[in-house]
């Protein structure tokens, strides 16, 4: 039996409800599209006022058709749709595409009736594809229900890319720049609404197109991670990249979203850790999505970052170093064994080290590029190779350059992007098959995407290939038992510290001898807190002292904590007394249970600031060490990790096991709603890290209800931080 998925990408058979004798109309462009381009199916119509429509019969009503087509393009509006809907669930059709818009994206009142249509549908069997779609079409085949205009102004070419969207003009705005750049294109889908099958779902399908190379998506929602991740997972295992711009980054853009498509908009950086955890390359628009495509179709594995910069000009070999610089690609090294090649190809006044000037003298010699290349390919130094022609006029030979270079990508594993802006030049790059820019920040830029997007799917192909989802679908929520509740900082470092993460001594004391006896077990020096679950942010009410270095001030710590509870009208008046600990920095761990995503983890500079300066880190379990260290290798703060003027390194990796065990524990355990630990004390590197405090909320399975807001107490601000508080006097 064949799938739903296969079923929207390549139905066997189609109807068209509202079909046009006109083909230039909504309910006229499929039937056009799919008889010029040789769609072997069969196609029905349903038009009440006419016997055919473009040559095809015509049926009055759906209910008169002589079998259940797989697929039906909905283009009625209104209510018409909607009774159309009903009646093709009734007589068998597996897949509605409905055009009409009006529904989730519009208010409360057609989400609800978009809502209604997809329980109506699946209690029938049929999916429904939109509303609010722009179509499907698939070149391969010539099933092309849709209605999109970009197919008459840039004909259509099968090809090795694939393209599934939310938003109807982002897929073909992708799908117009790619044909303008003679690149095919096999699958253009656009979904709409998303108010059941997903771009996830038919992207499933499409990567198991075999003569998909590419995929580009355009999201706006994510609800169905679990699908993407699956997605993510067979692309790599087919070798296909995924490229995916996901909108609504900024607030402005997130209510924009849910505007257009009744999308519900994600936290940002919980997306992008999500794409990088399943190797899908973010792309920031359009441009950047498609910028890089033709270097995917050449399958290039680039070993690194290493560029080899090769222009006529000793500007733009200038210019192209800084570029490179400012974007994170190194210059490659050349040996010794290449300079002196370099010196027997080149005029004695060209430079031989990287960049490489060839100078002026490719005016009067054209055979210079195809001299230094092949010298460049023997490096084994150079991972990348750029080259820029700022100039070239009529007495250069720009032809040859190009099949020069056409003949090094052939022969050489090496990524190659050439940067000229004059039309002539830019033609017979293209004509030759060279990836072709008319700017160097986009070919070095382009050369960099290839680079690093290739690592990272070298290091998940790595890992274990069975990781699909981070998460179940059971673990994105807590458990329904019980009511929400903080944990005091006692029950929260015990909860660690079973979970094998080293937390500062403590002792919880309910008198004040008990707090003079743990003094003197964990002195010279002190922090005094008040340890009740209905003050989860202590340092607010000044129930945090630090430093305590006496029986006297202890007491007075004490009795003035205790008191503040009381005019606070907090029950429970048990004091912390915890052993002060050094380390050369603080860091803050969290985790909260996102309702999409499932369990996030943040890792990053810790202390009062932290809310201010946001240097953190994002990160889905499971994830082991070495993932949490390059990702705590992008912080701003990284370059102090290895010791700055005279200054030890730290033990990143110990901080990076705590990280590991949090994100275990909250994935173990479906009550923990979030976990905040703040500070994390890391010492030099060898001697470890240790939690000095920690605030975990949770779901208590006893029904107790002991939530900050029933205790009057304040549920928002900072983790819980004591940095700098002054012991009490």
């Amino acid at each position: 039996m064949r799938t739903i998925e296969e079923i929207i990408i390549s139905p066997l058979s189609i109807v068209i409800v509202g079909a046009s004798n006109n083909p230039d109309k909504i309910g006229g462009r499929p039937i056009k599209f799919m008889q010029r381009h040789g769609y072997k199916g069969v196609i029905y119509a349903v038009n009440p006022s006419r016997k055919s429509v473009q040559g095809v019969p015509a049926f009055p009503n759906l209910e008169s058709l002589p079998e259940a087509p797989e697929l039906a393009y909905i283009a009625v509006a209104g209510d018409d749709a909607i009774k159309a809907t009903e009646t093709c669930a009734r007589i068998g059709v597996k897949v509605a595409l409905i055009i009409s818009s009006g529904f989730g994206e519009v208010d409360a009142k057609g989400k609800a009736a978009q809502d209604d249509l997809v329980r109506m549908a699946r209690s029938y069997g049929m999916r429904i594809v939109g509303p609010n779609s722009n179509g499907l079409a698939n070149f391969g085949s010539g099933a092309i229900p849709s209605f999109s205009t970009m197919f008459e102004e840039i004909p259509p070419e099968d090809g090795p890319v694939a393209i599934v969207s939310q938003s109807g003009a982002m897929c073909q705005v992708a799908y117009g720049q790619l044909r303008q750049r003679n690149i095919g294109v096999r699958h253009v889908h656009a979904i709409g609404n998303e108010a059941d099958i997903t771009v996830s779902d038919v992207a499933y399908a499409v990567v198991q197109d075999p003569d998909v190379k590419v995929l580009l998506l355009y999201l706006e929602s994510l609800s169905d991670p679990d699908r993407l991740a699956q997605v993510a997972l067979l692309a790599r295992q087919r070798g296909i990249p995924i490229i995916a711009i996901k909108s609504g980054r900024s607030e402005q853009g997130q209510l924009a979203a849910s505007s257009h498509t009744g999308a519900l908009a994600s936290e940002d950086r919980v997306v992008d850790a999500f794409l990088a955890k399943h190797g899908i390359w973010r792309a920031q628009d359009t441009h950047e999505q498609l910028r890089c495509v033709e270097m995917y179709l050449k399958k290039w594995r680039p070993r690194g970052t290493r560029l080899a910069i090769i222009s006529n000009s000793g500007a733009s070999c200038v210019i192209g170093a800084d570029i490179a610089s400012d974007i994170g690609l190194e210059l490659a090294q050349l040996d010794t064994k290449t300079r002196t090649a370099l010196a027997d190809r080149l005029p004695g006044f060209a430079a031989t080290q990287n960049p490489i000037d060839i100078t002026a003298a490719l005016l009067t010699n054209s055979g210079l590029f195809g001299s230094v290349l092949p010298v460049i390919q023997q490096d084994p130094a150079v991972d990348l190779v750029f080259i820029q022609i700022p100039v070239s006029g009529a007495s250069y030979d720009v032809a040859a350059f190009a099949r020069d270079t056409a003949a090094f990508i052939e022969a050489s594993s090496l990524p190659v992007a050439v940067c000229t802006w004059q039309e002539n030049a830019i033609a017979a790059f293209r004509a030759q098959g060279v990836p072709t820019f008319n700017t160097a920040k986009d070919a070095m830029e382009a050369l960099a995407q290839l680079a690093r997007h290739h690592s990272v799917l070298q290091r998940l192909n790595e890992s274990d290939p069975d990781i699909s989802p981070q998460a179940s679908k059971g673990s994105r929520q807590a458990g329904n038992s019980g009511d929400v509740r903080f944990l005091s900082e006692a029950d929260s470092l015990g909860v660690l510290s079973r979970a094998g993460i080293t937390v500062v001594p403590h002792t919880l004391c309910e008198s004040r001898d008990e707090a003079l006896s743990a003094y003197l077990r964990l002195g010279p020096r002190v922090a005094v807190k008040a340890c009740s679950p209905q003050v989860p942010h202590k340092s607010e009410h000044g129930l945090v002292a630090l430093n305590v270095a006496s029986p006297e001030t202890l007491e007075s710590c004490f009795e003035s904590h205790r008191a503040k509870l009381a005019e606070l009208a907090v029950s429970d008046r048990r004091i912390i007394v915890a052993a002060m600990r050094k380390g050369l920095r603080e860091f803050v761990v969290g985790a909260k249970r996102d309702p999409i995503f499932g369990p996030v983890v943040m890792a990053g500079d810790g202390g009062k600031y932290v809310e201010v300066l946001k240097d953190f880190q994002l990160l889905l379990p499971p994830f082991g060490r070495d993932e949490v260290i390059d990702a705590l290798a992008r912080l701003r703060i990284a370059p102090l990790f290895d010791g700055v003027r005279g200054e030890p390194p730290m033990d990143i990796a110990a901080l990076a096991d705590i990280v590991v065990k949090i994100g275990v524990l909250i994935s173990a355990d479906p009550d923990i709603i979030s976990i905040d630990v703040n500070p994390v004390l890391v010492s030099e590197k060898g001697l470890g890290a240790i939690v000095v405090d920690a605030l975990i909320e949770t779901r208590s399975a006893d029904g107790r209800t002991e939530h900050a807001q029933e205790a009057g107490m304040p549920t928002t601000g900072a983790a819980p931080h004591h940095a700098g508080m002054p012991a009490c006097q």
